[in-house]
């Protein structure tokens, strides 16, 4: 039996689901099924019956027009996402008896280090719609771990509650919900991008990345498509005091250049923030500076800067662990990355590193 979160919102089991399929319900009009697999074969190869369907619209990571409810939909959105390219973010169809339902799949295992982030928006997006329309069921395999975290990060955003008090109000209305570690640390992430998923936030970036190295250290190859866009190959017509945006703008953008020919290597937002000293810092004690110890937020102390992964890293594209960095005009080397992590002149230990050398680059505007 579903369990009442709020009005018009209950958390469930696949058994619940599978019910209000088959039985059809007096209450529920929409269900979010956060499963291993978006396919509604699932309920079939579970239990062993059929369940009527037709199909509104799949929707793929990188989708363009709007239609995956993520700020980074046009343009680079899959590869400032961290789910995989062309992979499915959520199915949506009429579902159940007379097709009178309305089934959102995102398909998501229950596993520490599965991407929870990146199908919130559109998880949270469709609770909204259906709780205006009728009232949703969310539910996972068991209604304990990924369905729990959907419904958390609901609270959190809707009730501006932070992440212990989102799962403790949840929990007085279905006490034996437990998001894995993994969720509860991504919707502490969450919270901390202010309830949104920015993937312009280096809270983001530096998960996004995690993610990354995760998938190459088990032995997966990583699509390019996932890397930064080269930002010294021009896509726009550019002017002298910056670039014009979509409505008449000028916009200037922060960029390093590589300090030998001038080639645009890596822009602002291609870098990937870290606080000095944090981080494993067992060998700190050799890489300190003069003056005050205890002010930790000297930039002077990082001697680089730590970038994403860019589509002009050759060695990096063609799937080695760890090598320089060479300019892609001039051959002139940079710095040095590695899929393992390098530790910061502060301190930091930055796990993957694509380094840059700050002495060779030199920053300006474009």
């Amino acid at each position: 039996m579903p369990y009442l979160v709020r009005e018009h919102l209950f958390i469930g089991n696949i058994s619940d689901a599978a019910e209000i399929l088959q039985k059809g319900s007096t209450e529920i009009t929409h269900i979010l099924s956060v499963l291993s697999s978006a396919s509604i074969s699932f309920f079939s190869e579970w239990r062993g019956f059929e369940i009527p369907t037709k199909e509104i619209k799949k929707v793929y990571v990188g989708a363009s027009g709007g239609e995956s409810g993520s700020e980074d939909d046009s343009g680079d959105g899959g590869a400032k996402s961290s789910l995989s390219p062309e992979k499915i973010l959520y199915s949506l169809e009429y579902a159940g008896q007379d097709l009178k339902l309305v089934r959102m799949a995102v398909p998501l295992r229950d596993m520490e280090s599965e991407d929870l982030l990146d199908y919130l928006d559109v998880c949270l997006d469709f609770i909204d719609e259906s709780r205006k329309e009728g009232s949703v069921l969310v539910h996972c395999f068991a209604g304990v771990s990924r369905s729990a975290a959907i419904i958390t990060a609901y609270l959190m955003r809707t009730e501006h509650l932070s992440q212990e008090d989102a799962l403790e109000s949840l929990r007085q209305s279905c006490e034996f919900v437990s998001p894995n570690d993994g969720f509860l640390d991504q919707l502490k992430m969450f919270e901390e991008m202010g309830f949104k998923v920015d993937h312009a936030n280096p809270i983001y970036k530096r998960f996004r990345l995690k993610v990354l190295g995760d998938s190459y250290n088990r032995g997966e190859k990583i699509d390019s498509s996932k890397f930064g866009a080269d930002p010294g190959l021009p896509t726009k017509v550019v002017s002298s005091e910056g670039e014009e945006s979509s409505n008449g703008e000028i916009n200037s953008t922060p960029a390093y250049r590589c300090k030998k020919c001038r080639r645009v290597i890596a822009l602002q937002e291609n870098v990937v923030s870290h606080i000095p000293g944090e981080g494993e810092t067992s060998f700190e004690w050799l890489k300190r500076r003069s003056g005050n110890l205890f002010n930790k937020s000297d930039e002077f102390q990082c001697s680089s800067i730590f970038v994403e992964p860019l589509r002009w890293m050759t060695a990096v594209v063609e799937g080695a662990l760890e090598g320089k960095l060479s300019c892609a005009h001039c051959e002139s080397r940079l710095g040095y990355f590695n899929w393992s992590g390098i530790q910061c002149s502060c301190g930091s230990w930055i796990t993957p590193a694509f380094q840059l050398h700050k002495s060779r680059v030199d920053i300006s505007t474009v």
